[in-house]
């Protein structure tokens, strides 16, 4: 059984995805960097040299090929725009999303030009925030409100969750 975060770009799912992993005893893999490995290139400049779709598929075909179990997975945010891989990460895992608000959201993120963000050129993080929000509650097992919470108490709130249901 895996644990997988899901959420905005900057919500914390590698960040308290490595610290859940040493709580649980799990295994942790992060997505972005599975993708980064297989294209031998940082995700902004996949989106930038190859296109979004591009990007999108390869993120697609990166997940669906992750058989790993025990493990904390930190999915990028646009994981959610693939059913395919959201049904292949839920037949062996609980999707927890870490949810923010739109505000916590755009101040944690300063780096989005270069962070590897899948969105179309011109798009605001609040555009993308509208667009993403439904899909991450259409797929999330678990919500956990992290507004207000540091990543120690991130991290106790989903285990918790997940000790619940484990």
């Amino acid at each position: 059984m895996n644990v997988v975060l899901i959420g905005m770009p900057g919500c914390g799912k590698s960040t308290v995805g490595v610290l859940l992993a040493k709580v649980l005893q799990f295994g942790f893999t992060d997505c972005d960097l599975l993708i980064q490995k297989r294209c031998s290139m940082s995700l902004q400049n996949i989106i930038d040299t190859c296109g979004l779709d591009r990007f999108l598929k390869e993120e697609e075909d990166t997940i669906v090929s992750f058989n790993d179990d025990n493990c904390i997975v930190a999915t990028g945010g646009s994981a959610v725009y693939s059913q395919k891989a959201m049904e292949h990460l839920k037949k062996n895992g609980i999707v927890v999303y870490l949810s923010l608000p739109l505000e916590d959201i755009e101040g944690r993120l300063t780096n989005i030009k270069t962070r590897g963000v899948a969105m179309q050129k011109g798009t605001t993080v609040a555009e993308l925030y509208k667009e993403r929000s439904p899909l991450y509650e259409k797929y999330a097992d678990i919500t956990v409100e992290a507004h207000g919470l540091d990543i120690e108490e991130t991290v106790e709130q989903v285990a918790e969750h997940i000790k619940n249901i484990i």
